[in-house]
């Protein structure tokens, strides 16, 4: 089997031509496609509390925890103990944080209208509900 019949080595192929298209516009406005997607999860309003972010993007808490401290030097984040809970932390954005969250927004919708546009409903259905069947698959299988 080739590897380019492979599914693995075509989702592979796919999600990273996306994020090279995400890093090239982060870079434009000082970020990177981590960072945009950091800033996607975090809650404008209430924040959000530090342990719930990792699980969301499938990030090691060590990865994230690199992750905060950098977007706290560049002023995208604060941190504050949960009034209720003081051993929670939440995460809040900054103005400047607010508005490349803003940005990153703007290109994940920007892309995901090109993808709606281009590729018929029922085409795009279909892909969903592979790539749905696909991560249940990745959940059930067990390597012996």
């Amino acid at each position: 089997m080739k590897r380019e019949e492979t599914v693995d080595y075509n989702i592979k192929a796919a999600w990273h031509a996306i994020a090279r298209m995400y890093n090239q516009e982060a870079v434009k406005h000082d970020i990177t496609t981590s960072i945009g997607f950091v800033l996607l999860n975090i809650d404008a309003e209430q924040g959000t509390p530090a342990t719930k972010i990792a699980p969301l993007l499938g990030l090691e808490a060590r990865s994230l925890t690199r992750m905060l401290k950098s977007m706290e030097e560049k002023g995208l984040i604060f941190r504050q103990a949960d009034p209720v809970d003081r051993r929670l932390v939440r995460i809040f954005l900054t103005e400047e944080g607010k508005r490349k969250k803003e940005v990153s927004r703007r290109t994940v919708k920007s892309f995901n209208q090109a993808v709606q546009d281009t590729i018929p409903a029922d085409k795009l259905k279909c892909f969903y509900d592979v790539i749905n069947q696909i991560n249940r698959i990745v959940d059930e299988h067990k390597f012996s």
